[in-house]
């Protein structure tokens, strides 16, 4: 990471700043509390300001707890303490866009949630355009469809910290409807095939007086095994994955048999147990310290041939469904990620690829990774939202029974 000189004044309030720091940090949506905002000050007296990014590392060794907020402290550090015109550069992302011939940006991860910190309680007007007309410019805010049906459809990458928590009550609500698979066991039926051995061992106890005796296939319930994508351009996506899988492992009537969740990144990790928990912020959390390369790189190819190896026949052996999560970037050989691929779709009886990619009108399968994965799945769908989270039982329910299908082609959908 990168630091831009730190010039402070000569008579700094520093231990003040540092708790209106950890204040615009809270309003981000972290979780700082002030003993931590104390351990702060005093790491910063300690260790003084020897390296321009020891101020930065210090703070970020006392105040950052988890690992989703890496981004959001380093956002936050750069405008509050670096940039001296953050308030007039963040007001963009606060306020309509007035288009012109300048080149436009997106905000960055994380961005938008260190401006709602940043910008709490500030009048949001646009100064130099209200100097130069005269008048008072208001920002009407109302929209015309409902708050939760925006939300719905909002990029999870574009929430700020309170719509964010928002969409994780909306998630927490969703339900992933399941249809139970045909047994090779058979149970005893009023109605169905003759059953010669059940009618014979009930004739042995009577004495040769018994009625005839039916059985019927039986069913039973899938497991679900979920592979997400925890790089840099992933986590976010893949964070929301894994607070649907709480949701869904906790669902009540008709539900999965066992869920499974496994991270990847540059290696893979089985978090199923962490899952297990019923507070999801703290199934979430476990989750986070124990995936160490949470927002890393990304080597898919070699974290599925680690599944396939270690982990394929145990959860995958009862005709699991697997949801795959990741945008398909792979900087490994495409060749071997086809094969791991493979052998992945020969194994599991429905493999649904979500790939937050899809959310983009132009998206095509231009990248090798995704070219070598394509021909291996059954469903590719969008999972960038609440909505898109929400249609996933379509995607998994569209095709029944305990055959799995050809796999000419994914479906969009």
């Amino acid at each position: 990471m990168e630091h831009i000189p730190l010039d402070l004044p000569d008579r700094p309030r520093l231990a003040e700043n540092i708790g209106h720091f950890a204040r615009a940090l809270r309003a981000a949506g972290m979780r700082v509390g002030p003993g931590q905002v104390a351990d702060a000050a005093r790491a910063v007296a300690a260790g003084g300001f020897t390296d321009r990014s020891d101020f930065f590392w210090m703070l970020h060794a006392v105040l950052v707890r988890r690992p989703e907020d890496r981004a959001v402290f380093a956002q936050v550090f750069r405008l509050y303490w670096r940039d001296p015109r953050y308030l007039e550069h963040m007001m963009g992302y606060m306020i309509p866009a007035i288009r012109g011939v300048a080149e436009e940006r997106e905000a960055r991860p994380a961005e938008r949630r260190a401006a709602e910190g940043l910008l709490d309680g500030v009048d949001r007007v646009i100064p130099d355009i209200a100097e130069e007309e005269g008048e008072e410019i208001e920002v009407q805010a109302a929209a015309t469809a409902s708050g939760e049906e925006r939300l719905r459809s909002l990029d999870f990458e574009q929430m700020n910290a309170a719509e964010i928590a928002e969409a994780r009550r909306m998630i927490a609500r969703l339900r992933l409807p399941v249809a139970p698979l045909p047994s090779r066991r058979d149970r005893a039926a009023h109605r169905g095939r003759p059953d010669p051995r059940a009618t014979l061992r009930a004739m042995a106890r009577t004495g040769g007086l018994a009625t005839l005796r039916r059985k019927r296939p039986a069913t039973r319930w899938p497991d679900l095994v979920a592979l997400c994508d925890i790089s840099g351009s992933m986590s976010s996506y893949s964070r929301m994955v894994l607070h649907f899988l709480h949701a869904v492992a906790a669902q009540p009537g008709p539900t999965w048999n066992h869920v499974h969740a496994f991270t990847f990144g540059t290696r893979l990790t089985n978090v199923t147990r962490h899952l297990r928990r019923r507070d999801v912020d703290a199934a979430l959390a476990a989750a986070g310290a124990e995936a160490q390369d949470w927002e890393g790189g990304t080597r898919i190819g070699e974290c599925l041939g680690d599944f396939n190896r270690r982990w394929g026949r145990r959860v995958l052996g009862r005709g699991a469904a697997v949801l795959l999560v990741t945008d398909g970037l792979e900087r490994g050989e495409p060749g071997r990620l086809a094969a791991e691929m493979e052998r992945l779709a020969l194994t599991a009886r429905r493999v649904v690829w979500i790939n937050p990619l899809l959310r983009w009108d132009g998206f095509a399968p231009r990248a090798a990774g995704i070219r070598a994965m394509l021909p291996h799945v059954d469903r590719l769908v969008p999972g960038h939202s609440v909505a898109s989270l929400a249609a996933l039982g379509a995607a998994l329910s569209s095709h029944d029974g305990g055959v799995p299908p050809a796999r000419p082609g994914p479906v969009l959908r």
